[in-house]
């Protein structure tokens, strides 16, 4: 959904050119895989934060065109809300210090984004999701101004037919229904990314699917939704049923969903793309005039750019990339499980974790996702989002244990052997593992905290639970730019 589109009118020859394009794209794409002609360098790691906007109050503040023309940087962009805005950070080469050079940019970028939000009356919050929303907020007009969102938000309803029904289950119980895909703005997430070499794309996918769990039990930090408390990172359910093109049938006969954990591991990121051609039908069928077999012939490398755009609108957990840098092609992991927040310091400490987990995961002489059914792989998700850190998670020779415990006695050390084959300076390894080990140690995630204020507020208050939510959200972006890892926020706020 990165790429800027114009409002379009979309015919049946529309799709029928797009469909054929897709297959020849995918074709040059077998080629380019066949030939080697992929960069070699796999050492570049990349982030991307998804934050929210909020008024002096910590109501959303639908203002985000405003608030991008005050902070003035292209690394700054819209997102699909009015209240929402994202911030690329650029790829760099894991090793060293990168760690330490990428939190201290983060943060700066963050603070200077922050300082002339404020001009504008706003904040930022980097959160899974905003606690203070509500349904209210939920209709067409608080999309993004850019044309692409509300192209998405027609072709998708015009794909299911009907209006959207979100039904999610935890300790209470939310049933609402969407004209619209803006419930999807209410997800915000930090992506991962990991240039990975054709030849070991398979490997990485693949750890990453087996510890998508893990990531999510140890990270959640979505608890509530339009006053509702529901899963420990709800985000997860709610993205899935916000972008759902099925109507209820379609669900019944099986028909696959755009958010999508997949359905089994794979040999070659061939399968990845093969499946989205071969699945999803094109929610924008724009075609380019490039002609992708005379590029490569002529010695040019395509951009694909039908096979991109296409890939940008399934919503895999872990997506395939394929993007061209400096006319040289090359192949991404992107990692999409992360909730946002709550510090940058745990932002970190959780990238630190997967870039070292996936890496020695990948390697292994014995993979886990050959001791493990990825149906499994699957229902540690679920298990994870609805329970975090209370999550029991099935793990190869421990079989089902507390997620904390599975973390602590097997998966850290992993995860230091990971960083280090990377090169990460040992100390800062270690520095950043010790959050998550702290993490797991006190229990409290983000969603553990937001969980513990609201029920202190309106213990101690007797506030109802819209002014708790607003009260403890003002609480955490106070905690969240002190930068303090937020096992060490104080309990109940």
């Amino acid at each position: 959904m990165g790429r800027d589109i114009q409002p379009i009118k979309i015919s049946g020859e529309d799709r029928g050119n797009y469909r054929d394009k897709l297959q020849r794209s995918l074709e040059v794409f077998a080629r380019m895989l066949r030939e080697h002609l992929f960069d070699a360098d796999t050492s570049h790691v990349g982030l991307e934060i998804e934050l929210n906007l909020v008024d002096d109050d910590g109501a959303p503040s639908m203002h985000n065109a405003a608030v991008l023309d005050a902070i003035a940087d292209p690394a700054w962009a819209t997102e699909l809300g009015q209240f929402n805005l994202e911030i690329n950070i650029p790829p760099r080469r894991l090793d060293g210090d990168c760690m330490a050079g990428l939190e201290q940019e983060v943060r700066g970028s963050l603070n200077d984004a922050d300082a002339k939000a404020r001009g504008t009356g706003n904040r930022l919050v980097m959160i899974g999701i905003l606690p203070t929303l509500q349904e209210s907020d939920m209709h067409e007009d608080i999309l993004s101004a850019n044309a692409r969102y509300r192209v998405i938000n027609e072709q998708i309803f015009a794909a299911r037919g009907e209006d959207m029904r979100i039904e999610i289950e935890g300790p209470e119980r939310l049933v609402t229904h969407a004209d619209s895909i803006t419930p999807e703005a209410a997800c915000t997430s930090v992506q991962l990314h990991v240039q990975v070499s054709p030849e070991s794309f398979a490997q990485y996918w693949n750890a990453a699917q087996a510890i998508a769990g893990v990531q999510v039990a140890l990270a959640a930090n979505s608890p509530f939704l339009f006053g509702k408390r529901l899963w420990q990172e709800t985000r997860i359910t709610l993205f899935e049923q916000a972008t759902d093109t099925r109507p209820v049938e379609l669900q019944q006969q099986g028909v696959r969903p755009r958010v999508w954990f997949g359905e089994r591991w794979i040999t070659s990121v061939f399968d990845l793309f093969e499946e989205n051609i071969r699945y999803f039908p094109a929610l924008l069928p724009i075609c380019e005039p490039e002609d992708p077999l005379a590029e490569l012939e002529g010695g040019s490398c395509p951009q694909l750019a039908e096979m991109s755009l296409h890939n940008g609108t399934i919503y895999r957990w872990n997506r395939p990339v394929y993007a061209v840098v400096n006319g040289t092609p090359h192949l991404r992991v992107e990692n999409r499980v992360l909730p946002a927040g709550p510090s940058v310091a745990d932002v970190m400490a959780n990238a630190a974790f997967y870039y070292g987990l996936v890496r020695v995961l990948a390697e292994a002489q014995r993979p886990v996702w050959t001791q493990m059914s990825f149906a499994t792989a699957g229902e540690n998700l679920y298990e994870a989002a609805r329970n975090g850190l209370d999550a029991h998670l099935y793990w190869p020779g421990f079989g089902e244990m507390p997620a904390a415990e599975l973390v602590l006695r097997r998966l850290l050390p992993l995860a230091l052997e990971g960083l280090s084959r990377w090169g990460v300076d040992p100390a800062l390894a270690n520095q950043l593992l010790g959050i998550i080990e702290q993490r797991c140690i006190t229990g409290q995630t983000g969603a553990a905290w937001q969980t513990a204020t609201v029920a202190a507020i309106s213990e101690n208050t007797g506030a109802d639970r819209a002014e708790s939510l607003r009260q403890m959200t003002q609480r955490y972006i106070t905690h969240m730019h002190t930068n303090e890892p937020v096992h060490t926020w104080p309990n109940g706020g």
